[in-house]
């Protein structure tokens, strides 16, 4: 899949020049800070999750040695 976004002349240079100091392409630089965001609002998500679980008394937790066991480790 492909697509197209319009940039200022301003944008456009700092794409650029973002994806030549990593060596990358601009379109790579876009899939990868794209994914990267997606990432980092899910991890987000999943902390403020477990906050409010350890907050509410909510949480479940087991030992390391329970989750070897079921790891079967």
């Amino acid at each position: 899949m492909s697509f197209s976004i319009k940039l200022t002349e301003e944008e456009r240079a700092l794409a650029e020049s973002y994806a030549k100091l990593h060596s990358i392409s601009v379109s790579e630089a876009f899939k990868r800070v794209l994914f990267d965001k997606i990432e980092d609002e899910y991890d987000l998500n999943e902390f403020a999750e477990y906050e409010s679980e350890k907050q509410s008394g909510t949480l479940k937790t087991r030992s390391v040695s329970e989750l070897w066991k079921e790891l079967d480790l």
